[in-house]
């Protein structure tokens, strides 16, 4: 009330004008300040969407370094399996017991030396077929001739590589074999001159064996024919395929050479492909590197998935707004300082004739507003502190989860090597030192692996890893948990065998799901029990972790491997299996659950060492 006085007093004094003054100066002011922080948020959006868009373009332009890379190795690895048997047909030409079988078709042991040479020929050089065309286009010798589907008295006079070797002296087709039903390369080449030929000969080659290769490594590639149809592909349902659009001539013609006899090209749909993009259903878009064959009219296109490229722009463009809306809250706070510290100082001036009467409530006032001042500038810190805690967040939650269990386990060993050295145990106590210190060097490595466990394009040094000592150290960790909580823990007892995997990292996973299954036992009312069980099979290992607790509620097993979600309602900070499958999926493992009232078990599947070409 005072205050208000005061006010009005000046007011009087002052003729009422100065007084009319502070409120329309203070709106006067806000206008200014209101445009210039809208201007600052423009400004924010729009280089957001410069950042994403130059992170994007920098994206793209890396995946298309590395499309180049794959373009020139699978093209080099494919042109050079062809190029191992380009000049056999031209080699076998020169055989004169190729030339007697031709010069005498009617005599039966020319023919019979002739089959027996392309058998061997066969054998010794890796081709699938050897076959020789006499010049009506009837085959007259071949590596088969013995077997079902053999090509001896076929008419191949109609195959582009019968009438260009004719004609060009070589050739090379592919084509799916209208004897066999087998697609391959045929490489063919003329015995004798161009006037008088006296015949052609052709070697099969199926590159089966590459899509296979392509496949199991993780390719997307295909390669396609000089009309746009793919024949060789690591994907099943791009196979056969046209890139684009066949017209009706180019239709007729490859009917016509029985290319791909018995495959409704015609029906077929062309690949979604439109600017080096192609969509996946279900899979996102994967960018296209587009090249040739060397020594062929063939089409090579390999592809890498779009979706980290994608998410980094997003990511760029998301930190980049969020630090200008940040940069925008800072200067408004730093100009409504101002303006408060503008206003005070033009008050003051104003009442310094009312001091001597109003000393009192003007030294309220004051201390008033400098507690206001105070709470101000504390909030204004507690918000930047918050901002900066806001981008350690998620690291610093994982670091406290995984430090907190290892601390844990640390103090029961310690507790024990106090016990032992209270009892005059010598021989218990120093190994009971050397767990400790084996656990402060595990600490040290958590520590060092959670530093950079954020980024999930950190490399990982993966070799083979004997399970039994990862298995054995998991347990000798959690023994001490497990006797706290009265549950039996059962260990396999065969030899285990070597997974493809880093060693530190799968001692944590074993040990947080160890621990998770002990936990989980204890809150079920019936003997507590953990088994460890080691499924082996031809390509992976399963490693199943089975607990007799209550299992999974259903409401939660969608949603229990992400951050903070826990089954523990007031435990833990729910980043325990988050963790495990983040460093699985840097193993090239995977983690499910199978759950149900009888208790959950835990499936780690890794792949076996030995799968991988890993030497164990």
């Amino acid at each position: 009330m005072g205050w208000i006085a005061a006010r009005r007093a000046a007011g009087a004094a002052g003729g009422g004008a100065t007084g009319a003054a502070a409120p329309g100066l203070v709106t006067g002011a806000a206008r200014p300040r209101m445009a210039l922080l809208g201007a600052m948020a423009l400004g924010s959006v729009l280089a957001a969407g410069g950042a994403g868009m130059a992170s994007w373009r920098a994206a793209i332009t890396a995946l298309d370094a590395r499309l180049d890379d794959r373009l020139s190795i699978t093209a080099h690895g494919l042109g050079s399996e062809v190029e191992r048997l380009r000049h056999l047909p031209r080699v076998l030409g020169e055989d004169p017991r190729l030339r007697a079988a031709l010069d005498r078709p009617a005599d039966m042991a020319s023919v019979a030396d002739a089959n027996d040479y392309l058998r061997r020929m066969r054998d010794l050089t890796g081709a699938d077929e050897v076959y020789l065309v006499a010049p009506s286009g009837v085959t007259l010798a071949s590596s088969n001739w013995d077997q079902p589907g053999s090509f001896v008295g076929m008419n191949y006079g109609f195959r582009p590589y019968f009438l260009q070797a004719i004609e060009h002296g070589v050739a090379y087709y592919y084509a799916i074999g209208v004897t066999t039903g087998r697609p391959g390369v045929f490489l063919s080449a003329r015995i004798g001159p161009a006037g008088a030929p006296a015949g052609v000969a052709v070697v099969k080659m199926e590159l089966g064996r590459m899509e296979t290769a392509w496949a199991r490594a993780g390719e997307l590639t295909a390669v396609a024919d000089a009309d746009g149809v793919v024949f060789l592909s690591s994907v099943a349902g791009w196979r056969f395929r046209p890139l684009a659009p066949l017209d009706a001539a180019g239709l007729d013609r490859i009917g016509r050479e029985q290319r791909y006899a018995g495959l409704p090209l015609a029906a077929a749909e062309p690949l979604p492909v439109r600017d080096r993009v192609m969509s996946r259903p279900g899979q996102g878009q994967v960018r296209l590197g587009l090249g040739t064959v060397p020594g062929t009219d063939w089409r090579l296109m390999v592809a890498l998935p779009m979706a980290d490229a994608r998410m980094q722009a997003l990511l760029v463009a998301a930190v980049t707004g969020a630090a200008g809306f940040l940069l925008s809250a800072f200067a408004l706070a730093w100009m409504q300082r101002r303006q408060i510290l503008r206003l005070r100082l033009e008050e003051a001036d104003r009442l310094e004739p009312l001091v001597e009467e109003r000393t009192r409530e003007l030294a309220q006032e004051v201390e008033e507003r400098r507690r206001a001042e105070a709470e101000l500038l504390h909030t204004q810190e507690s918000l930047i502190h918050a901002a900066k805690l806001a981008v350690l967040g998620r690291m610093s939650a994982a670091i406290v989860h995984e430090v907190g269990q290892s601390l844990s386990a640390l103090d029961n060993n310690l507790a024990a090597a106090e016990l032992h050295g209270a009892r005059g145990a010598a021989d218990r106590l120093a190994p009971a030192l050397g767990r400790s210190r084996a656990m402060l060097r595990r600490l040290q490595g958590v520590v060092a692996r959670l530093r950079s466990f954020g980024s999930r394009q950190v490399p990982v040094a993966l070799g083979p890893v004997a399970l039994g000592p990862v298995v054995a150290t998991a347990a000798e960790l959690v023994d001490p948990r497990a006797r706290e909580l009265g549950a039996r823990l059962d260990l396999p007892q065969d030899a285990l065998p070597m997974v493809l995997g880093d060693a530190p990292r799968l001692e944590q996973v074993l040990t947080n799901l160890i621990l998770n299954a002990l936990e989980a036992s204890a809150r079920a009312d019936r003997p507590r029990r953990v088994a460890v069980a080691i499924c082996p099979g031809p390509d992976a290992v399963e490693i199943r972790i089975t607990d007799s607790g209550p299992g999974i509620p259903p409401a939660m097993q969608a949603e229990v491997m992400e951050p903070f979600v826990t089954t523990r309602a007031g435990e833990g900070l729910g980043l325990g299996l988050y963790i495990v499958q983040s460093l699985l999926e840097q193993m090239q493992g995977a983690l499910r659950f199978d759950s149900g009232p009888a208790g959950t078990t835990a499936i780690v599947r890794l792949p076996v060492a030995l799968a991988r070409g890993v030497a164990a």
